[in-house]
């Protein structure tokens, strides 16, 4: 999943305060300079007037007109970037900013005004950079030790993001965020034992959809079903619709054998992207094994298009090519597949059924010697781990 998540909003919003010091802390402390005219202060003093009634296309035209007769007023090029910003320019915004950056008294400030801008744009390895510097600056700083992480695991640095996390989780038990945070960071470095207890309760205690999904998804992959049924549940009474979440509840569903009620699930991901994959292969498998040939052709024959080399996808496609009478087709796909994964039983059952039908004995009690072999073999080493 890679949307930005609820924390992202959150964070900015909590680090609001950040932007607004920039408007405080720069104006009236720039390097020593020529005096501006009187024209750019009061174009200034407008410009932050509006940006502090909410009317940021107000501010960012008196700030853009002061600049053009002060170039190097600091303080008006770094409330331009937060305004920008605001309204959603991000590329300006970092524009703005690193331009601040050159005559700006508070470097740290105008700085997390820049990382923030990367953050939302979503440019994870400028913002961590930025992040770092802040976080070096203000290492008490709670907010900005959670941004830094959030982006250091967006960036591909999960563990990066645990180990600077870690040490502070002392006396933030109770911060959710923060709890949020640190679980995504464990969870996606490996250490999802650890992540997902924190995962979960930070859910609890927010119900933020993103939290339950995290939670959900990673319980998905330990193939821990009830706990992943119960976690992304939670998440489908917040919001049915989020991109994703209605297939990995089919998946946790089916696995529990709930067919009943993942028939359901995996029918709405569809109705939302008509060409998910997985949600494409369970329901043509499902809709197969009721006999409903016409319903599972033209979404097993999707799931092949949008993934022609996946194995599961290539025996059900051969599962109905069989049961529709194309037995040599099906039997060139099972060889295929038997060749790739000598130790997959599913391709042996189905060839040895197929080679009889073609009139091909000897093949059929090959296979079927085979399929004895596999058993006797996964008996003796026990169920899967």
């Amino acid at each position: 999943m890679d949307s930005r998540f609820w924390l992202a909003l959150a964070l900015w919003s909590s680090a609001a305060a950040c932007v607004a010091t920039v408007v405080g802390a720069v104006a009236g402390a720039q390097a020593p300079a020529p005096p501006p005219s009187a024209a750019a202060d009061e174009l200034l003093r407008n410009g932050i007037a509006a940006q502090q009634q909410g009317d940021m296309r107000g501010a960012i035209e008196d700030y853009r007109k002061a600049l053009e007769i002060v170039p190097g007023m600091a303080e008006a090029r770094a409330n331009l970037g937060a305004a920008l910003a605001a309204v959603g320019d991000f590329d300006g915004a970092i524009r703005e900013d690193t331009l601040a950056m050159v005559n700006a008294p508070d470097k740290t400030a105008v700085r997390m005004n820049l990382a923030l801008a990367y953050y939302k744009k979503g440019d994870w390895s400028h913002a961590r950079t930025e992040f770092a510097e802040v976080h070096a600056a203000r290492p008490g700083d709670v907010n900005v030790a959670m941004l830094l992480g959030y982006a250091n695991v967006k960036a591909g640095k999960a563990q990066e993001a645990a180990a600077q996390l870690g040490p502070l989780e002392r006396g933030h038990e109770s911060n959710s965020d923060f709890e949020y945070v640190l679980a995504y960071a464990l969870i996606e470095s490996g250490k999802a034992e650890e992540g997902l207890p924190r995962m979960e309760k930070s859910a609890q205690a927010t119900n933020s959809i993103d939290a339950w999904v995290i939670a959900g998804s990673a319980r998905l992959h330990r193939r821990e079903f009830h706990e992943a049924r119960k976690d992304l549940e939670e998440a489908v009474k917040i919001s049915p619709d989020f991109p994703g979440l209605q297939t990995m509840v089919g998946q946790a569903r089916d696995a529990l054998g709930d067919t009943d009620a993942a028939l359901p699930a995996f029918e709405a991901a569809l109705k939302q992207d008509p060409r998910d994959f997985t949600a494409n292969l369970y329901l043509g498998t499902m809709r197969l094994k009721q006999r409903d040939m016409e319903s599972a052709r033209p979404m097993l024959e999707l799931a092949i298009q949008l993934e022609p080399n996946m194995p599961q996808a290539q025996l059900q496609m051969a599962k109905l090519n069989s049961m529709t009478g194309k037995l040599a087709e099906a039997a060139m796909t099972l060889e295929g597949l038997e060749k790739a994964d000598p130790n997959w039983l599913d391709p042996h059952i189905e060839l040895a059924a197929i080679y009889y039908k073609l009139h091909r004995p000897d093949d059929g009690q090959r296979e079927r010697d085979i399929v004895q072999q596999i058993e006797a073999k996964q008996q003796k080493q026990g169920p899967p781990k």
